[in-house]
């Protein structure tokens, strides 16, 4: 039997000069994001650090899948591409970082 690591996405947003899109971002984000299979847990958020260490980013995303296999199914999930498109479209810089967890 193969042995399943779950996989943490994480994705960090700056936005536009002028836009503050946290609060849509999140809403869409706890909306659709945990409608698709293999979704274990949605958070997200803007920045509530006292240290400014962010390097310029006001907004974070932390998908947890059950497994890689979940992971690639969401890229392309109708669920998961509005909210790609709304960060595409508000954001200067978007960074993803997906490790196993």
């Amino acid at each position: 039997m193969a042995e399943t690591t779950e996989v943490l996405h994480v994705v960090l947003a700056e936005w536009k000069d002028g836009v503050d899109a946290a609060a849509e971002a999140t809403r869409m984000s706890d909306e659709k994001l945990t409608t698709i299979d293999g979704v274990l847990s949605v958070s997200s958020g803007p920045t509530i650090s006292g240290e400014g260490l962010e390097g310029g980013f006001d907004w974070m995303l932390v998908v947890r899948f059950r497994d890689r296999a979940a992971l690639d199914g969401y890229l392309p999930h109708p669920a998961h591409l509005p909210v790609a498109g709304f960060l595409g479209d508000s954001a200067a810089r978007v960074v993803v970082f997906d490790i196993a967890a």
